[in-house]
């Protein structure tokens, strides 16, 4: 008996964890992107109505007042590179989608994920571990000041 009501309460205090850990810590850039899962992709999409890729991070971004230019090769030259292992929420990511050049963005929110609008599945949360985006992630971007980062991204409140 001592034993199973000692596994319920374990389990209980970690479904608490859990659960405090994705509610109550989550940041206000969070709460952004959440609002827009499951908007579909629109190719040049700005709006709620649809997402195009960096029409998705300009609208997150413009909901935290920082300015991005309009396309993801754009947005690649702004801010401050920062290297795959030093990612933090928030930072922009970018990959090589057609051969070419930089051709995708999206939002790096922690935990080896990102947030993007994916031209299949709209906005949409995604493994930077994943195959595909693996093979054609090219670099990252810092654009937020340490105060922006502070008060829309960090999970400390």
């Amino acid at each position: 008996m001592l034993k199973k009501l000692t596994a319920l309460l374990a389990g209980l205090v970690l479904l608490l964890t859990f659960q405090a850990g994705s509610v109550f810590a989550d940041s206000k850039m969070d709460g952004i992107i959440d609002e827009l899962i499951g908007t579909p992709y629109q190719s040049g999409g700005t709006s709620t109505r649809g997402f195009d890729c960096s029409g998705f991070t300009t609208y997150v971004f413009d909901k935290m007042g920082v300015d991005l230019s309009r396309t993801s090769g754009s947005q690649a030259k702004m801010g401050k590179k920062i290297a795959k292992s030093d990612l933090s929420a928030g930072d922009l990511v970018f990959f090589n989608t057609n051969g070419k050049s930089i051709s995708h963005v999206g939002i790096y929110v922690g935990d080896g994920k990102f947030a993007h609008s994916s031209s299949s599945k709209g906005v949409t949360i995604s493994k930077l571990s994943e195959s595909y985006y693996e093979t054609r992630y090219v670099t990252a971007r810092r654009v937020m000041d340490t105060t922006t980062f502070e008060k829309y991204a960090d999970e400390a409140e």
